[in-house]
Parts: structure tokens; C-alpha cells; sequence
């Protein structure tokens, strides 16, 4: 069975326990395996020594009660035959004469494999080595017997399971509090999915400390990390458990429970393994690692098949260019700016130069740009008249924009020049005999071209330099005039997605004290996005809206963005797009637009391999000397047929 799209669904539970009362905890077991499977769930894990209590302390001892662990052992077994997941649950277990603390790995009525404990802890309030040996004392691999199954059970720390294309790999509590954790060893092996099964009690600062700790090492291994801890009914003697059930992936926290409840707790995340291989694939040094470390991992099948799912329990951003807290927006928006600023800085103190020549349209991208030069002039030391701002009305400007652009050059106190295109266009259309009344790519693109070639001579005029002003979308979608628009002397703009624009612009707007300057920045927010060059309807308003002729940039940069971070295909995108813009587009707007981003995204490449410089601020960049590099007549057809099949 494949997998849902590529997503794998898994569970963590804190049940209720009751201290050495192995028939309770193997009911609440039981009962709360079968409601996560009813879920969908596909691996269910429970907490370090859920089956016994963790806090039996010398009763470990006791045969009673390592017989009677052994018997609910047998009997989650027998239950998982009517579960279709694998279970992982902790219990104590006699192998080969000693006692080991085990994760329990349980599917389809058998013991698949039994994982011992690492890292026995024997400090402050931990003192497990009075009762629990160490794995070391194993010669692994091994297989060993239980009296509840007469076929041998692989155990050891050098186990993973697969379930369907899925590999886990399985550490116990303190295993993740050393420098090398056994799940790190388990993810080079190739597991994708890292369970913890813990005990660990709560104090004061522990918990943010450990989400620390597990997002980490999802991070570092580019893996889920999934962790289930003691919670209520776990003796009170000395220590207190909250309960803890948190999943992460790849340093992002999915799902965590609320703590104290004295109910069963459970969290439900679906983990994305095409994502994990994409970035295990990308991300050479992880390769590099696991080559330099021989897997010595047992692969053991669960003989499970993860479910299909037909819904999907977990977030997709829309907008996953633009971060959704406002105070995450407001830090991002100035880290990008710096950024940008940084980038232009160097480029003017490296070339000498205290001049830069921008066209100014009124419109978002134009302005992001000047409100950055403007800002590395400040910080360079420079006067703002080295700023030579021209705006260039034609066919399609709108008094709208117009004001806006005079408004906000003004405010900012940078050189102004203003020069219409329409004498030297209209020349040029009787030069190569173009009818002007024909607004096609032409028309459209010698508008484009000349007021490059005006920034240009400027440039040389005032000895600056052309500042770009296209965004990360138009250079994916080939938004751009070749040799017009698509060419500057630096591109500061050129990591930026379209989608973000506005944020920056919002961020330059609420901290100037300049009234009219803000007004400005509102308006030109609210304006609608587009190119001016044909000429506006009868009542003065913009009608060439960019948005109508390409598709919504919100889209556009979806796919923009899974396209290059994972690289996923038109299929996986589809799918994810139509669960993040559930009630926004139907499925057909989407599979449109993602058939014309496939098409246009190919098709003009060959402006992206030209570009001028520009400075990288996200994980997603198009420079053909870094992140992307494509050949310009590479073919779309194997992407546009999957878009045909959608």
C-alpha cells in the first residue's frame, strides 16, 4: 500500500497508570491503541514502562510482578490482531539472565522486536542501575524468547522497523539526553520516525529545556521525533509527572499535549516522509555522515501497511514565505531588510559608488527597493540626493501610482526625476513600424525596454549604478521584460517573494514619522499589483492587474516554494495546496495555476541564467550562481503531464 501522499500518521499517548497494577495499565493501553488507530494512526507509542509503572522501584525485583508484565505483554499482543498499527509500549523483561528497561515493539498479534534501554541514568533522582542492566552486557545482535511467543524475537539497540516506506528507530529516555543519542545512529540507518518512550519527571525550566532537546535532534537528523512520558497514577513520593506527549519534525514542533491532566492524553501528527528523504537527499553532509558510520541496523518488518487517510491532520500554510505571528513577521521583516541592506552596502563600497539610479512605478516592488537604498545610505553615511529616483510615466499610468511615487520621493529627500516614455515609444513604434494601437507583447515590452535604457544612461550620466527592482515570484514565473525590467546592476529584491513584499513595505510604513510618507506606503499596499503598460480604463483605474494574466501570487508562490525547498511534484503540490487553500480556491483554480506556474516556470528559465546579482534572504533562491541551476531547454513535459493527470 502507498503511502497517503506521502504522509504517515503517528500517535503518543500518556495513559493513566496505576503503580505496579499491570492489569489496569495494560486496559488503558489497549483501550487507547484502538482509539488511535480508529484515528488513522499508524505507529502508536506509549511511555517507558507504561505497562508496569515506571516508579515500581525495588518491586522490579518482585517475579509477581515481572510475570504479570509478561502476561499483558501477551495480551496487547492478542489485541493488536484487530489494530492495524504498530504498538510500542515499555514494560521490564528478563533476557539471558538480567533485567532490561525495553521498548516493546507489537503488531498484527506478534512481538516484532524488543529495544533495551540505552543509557542506564544512576545520578540525582534517578537510580535506575539498582535494578536495570545495561545493553552493553548483550552480545547483539541477538534473538531471544518469551514464554507468550515461541518464535524468537530480534532484540537489541541496533533494531529499526519499517512500516510501509517508513523506518523507526526507538531510544528510551535518557538515550536523548547524552551527546550521542541511539537515535541519531538509527536515523543514519535510515529511520525516519524516532520514538522515545520516558519517564521523565517534571521540575522547574526541564520541560522548555527538553522541547529544546527534541527539536534539536529532530533537526539534526532531518527526522520525526516522537516522544510519550509518565504521566497520572506514577507514584508521588518523591517525584511528580506531567504527562508529556510531543511530536516534532525536522526542528519544528507539530503537536504537544496540554500538561497535568489527570486524563489520558493523546497527540496525533501526520509526519511528511517525502519532505525528510527530499532534504536527506538535498543535504549532503547528512549523506557524508552516514557514510562515514556503516549502518549496523537490523531492518525488522512490522508487516504493517500504513493507512490511507482521506483527511489530513496537520497544518499547511498557505503562505509559507510569510511567518504567522506578528511579532515573527515583524523580526523577519528585519532580518530581510538587513539583509538586503547589508548586500547593497557592500556592493556600493566596493564599487566606490555613492550613486544609484531607481525607476520609481508607484507600485510595491519599485518602492521596497528605494526604501532599502535608502536605508543603506543612511547607514553608509551617504546623502539621500545620491538617490536619483525617476519615474517614467506611459500608456498605463495611473494618477494613483503617480502621486503615491512623487509623494514618497519627496518624503524621502532623494533626487527626482520625472521623464515620459511616450515621445521616445511612440518614435520607436514608427521606427520598426509597430501600430500603437496594437497592445500586444510589443507594445508592451518597448515600454519596458526603454526605460531600462533611461536608468542606464543615467547611470552613466551621474557614474551610479541601475538598482533592480523584480521580486523572487516574477523571476520565477519570468515575470520580467528580458533586457528591460530583468536587468540592473544589482537585484536587491531578488530573494524576496512577492507574498513578503507587502510585509516590508508595512514595516518601513509604521515606523516613519513622516505623515505623509505613511499614507504613501498604505496606499501603495492596497494598490493593485501590475505592470502599467496598458493604458487604464475610462474611469483612470488600473486594467492590466497582473494577478488576472498569471494567477494569484499566494499561489504562485506555494508552489514557488515547494517546488525548490523539497521538491516535490505537481502532484504532492496539489494536494497540499488543496488542503492549505481549502475554502479559498476549488481544486480546479488550483490545478490551473499550477499547470501555467509548471509551464512559465520552464519556459523562462533562460532570463533566471542571466541574472544580475542580488542577495539570498530565505531558504528559497533562483540565482543561477547558487541555489538554482537549470538548463534553459529543459523540458516541462514530464511536470505538465502530472498536471493533465490531476
Amino acid at each position: 500500500m502507498t503511502m497517503n501522499n506521502g504522509y504517515i500518521r503517528v500517535a503518543s499517548i500518556a495513559p493513566r497508570v496505576n503503580v505496579a497494577d499491570v492489569d489496569y495499565n495494560v486496559v488503558q493501553i489497549i483501550d487507547m491503541a484502538r482509539k488511535a488507530a480508529d484515528e488513522g494512526a499508524s505507529i502508536i507509542l506509549f511511555p517507558e514502562l507504561s505497562i508496569t509503572g515506571y516508579t515500581c522501584a525495588d518491586l522490579f525485583h518482585q517475579s509477581p510482578l515481572l510475570n504479570a508484565a509478561i502476561n499483558g505483554l501477551s495480551r496487547i499482543a492478542k489485541a493488536s490482531t484487530g489494530i492495524d498499527a504498530l504498538i510500542v509500549a515499555g514494560v521490564p523483561l528478563r533476557v539471558e539472565g538480567q533485567l532490561y528497561n525495553c521498548a516493546v515493539a507489537i503488531s498484527g498479534g506478534t512481538i516484532r522486536a524488543i529495544v533495551p534501554k540505552t543509557y542506564i541514568p544512576n545520578y540525582n533522582e534517578f537510580y535506575e542501575k539498582r535494578w536495570f542492566a545495561s545493553p552493553d552486557a548483550v552480545n547483539c545482535p541477538i534473538e531471544t524468547t518469551l514464554p507468550v511467543q515461541e518464535a524468537p524475537i530480534p532484540f537489541g539497540t541496533d533494531i529499526v522497523l519499517s512500516v510501509d516506506d517508513a523506518l523507526v528507530g526507538i531510544e528510551i529516555c535518557e538515550d536523548l539526553w547524552t551527546p550521542i543519542p541511539p537515535s541519531t545512529h538509527a536515523a543514519l540507518s535510515g529511520a525516519q520516525i524516532l520514538l522515545n518512550l520516558s519517564a521523565s519527571n517534571d521540575l522547574i525550566g526541564k520541560y522548555d529545556y527538553l522541547l529544546s532537546l527534541i527539536k534539536q535532534q529532530s533537526a539534526r537528523n532531518i527526522a520525526a521525533y516522537v516522544y510519550s512520558g509518565a504521566g497520572f497514577g506514577e507514584s508521588s513520593t518523591d517525584l511528580v509527572f506531567d504527562g508529556k506527549t510531543i511530536i516534532a519534525e525536522n526542528g519544528t514542533l507539530l503537536q504537544a499535549n496540554a500538561r497535568w491532566s489527570t486524563e489520558p492524553s493523546c497527540v496525533i501528527a501526520d509526519i511528511d516522509i517525502y519532505a525528510l528523504n527530499r532534504d536527506r537527499l538535498h543535504i549532503m553532509s547528512f549523506g557524508d555522515t552516514a557514510m562515514r558510520e556503516p549502518s549496523r541496523y537490523r531492518i525488522v518488518n512490522s508487516l504493517i501497511d500504513q493507512r490511507i487517510n482521506t483527511d489530513l491532520l496537520r497544518s499547511i500554510d498557505p503562505h509559507p514565505f510569510v511567518p504567522d505571528s506578528e511579532h515573527i513577521v515583524d523580526r523577519r521583516c528585519e532580518e530581510i531588510i538587513n539583509i538586503q541592506v547589508a548586500g547593497l552596502a557592500r556592493r556600493l563600497s566596493a564599487t566606490h559608488t555613492s550613486k544609484l539610479v531607481i525607476g520609481i512605478s508607484g507600485g510595491l516592488d519599485s518602492t521596497l527597493a528605494l526604501l532599502v537604498a535608502v536605508h543603506t545610505f543612511d547607514r553608509l553615511k551617504l546623502d539621500r540626493k545620491g538617490l536619483v529616483a525617476v519615474t517614467m510615466p506611459g500608456y498605463g499610468t495611473t494618477g494613483r501610482t503617480y502621486n503615491n511615487a512623487m509623494t514618497l520621493m519627496k518624503a524621502l529627500g532623494v533626487t527626482i526625476r520625472e521623464i515620459s516614455i511616450v515621445p521616445a515609444v511612440e518614435q520607436h513604434f514608427k521606427d520598426i513600424g509597430h501600430d500603437p494601437a496594437q497592445h500586444d507583447v510589443t507594445y508592451e515590452n518597448s515600454q519596458a525596454r526603454e526605460r531600462t535604457q533611461l536608468l542606464m544612461d543615467i547611470a552613466n550620466q551621474v557614474g551610479g549604478m541601475v538598482l533592480g527592482t523584480g521580486d523572487l515570484s516574477e523571476l520565477a514565473l519570468g515575470w520580467a521584460t528580458y533586457n528591460g525590467d530583468h536587468m540592473s546592476m544589482y537585484g536587491v529584491n531578488a530573494g524576496v517573494p512577492k507574498t513578503l513584499v507587502k510585509y516590508l513595505v508595512r514595516w518601513f510604513a509604521i515606523r516613519t514619522s513622516d505623515n505623509d510618507e505613511r499614507t504613501a506606503l498604505n496606499d501603495i499596499i492596497d494598490t493593485p499589483i501590475s505592470p502599467e503598460l496598458i493604458p487604464a480604463d475610462s474611469k483612470g483605474n488600473i486594467k492590466q492587474k497582473t494577478e488576472d494574466l498569471v494567477g494569484p501570487y499566494e499561489l504562485h508562490d506555494f508552489f514557488l516554494y515547494y517546488t525548490l525547498r523539497y521538491g516535490f511534484s505537481p502532484r504532492r503540490i496539489y494536494f497540499m495546496a488543496c488542503h492549505a487553500f481549502n475554502g479559498v480556491y476549488d481544486c480546479a483554480t488550483i490545478k490551473h495555476w499550477l499547470k501555467t506556474f509548471c509551464r512559465r516556470f520552464f519556459n523562462q528559465q533562460f532570463k533566471r541564467s542571466c541574472l544580475p546579482d542580488g542577495p539570498k534572504v530565505g531558504s528559497v533562491c533562483l540565482s543561477p550562481r547558487g541555489d538554482w541551476r537549470m538548463p534553459s531547454d529543459a523540458s516541462s513535459a514530464l511536470w505538465l503531464a502530472e498536471c493533465d493527470e490531476l
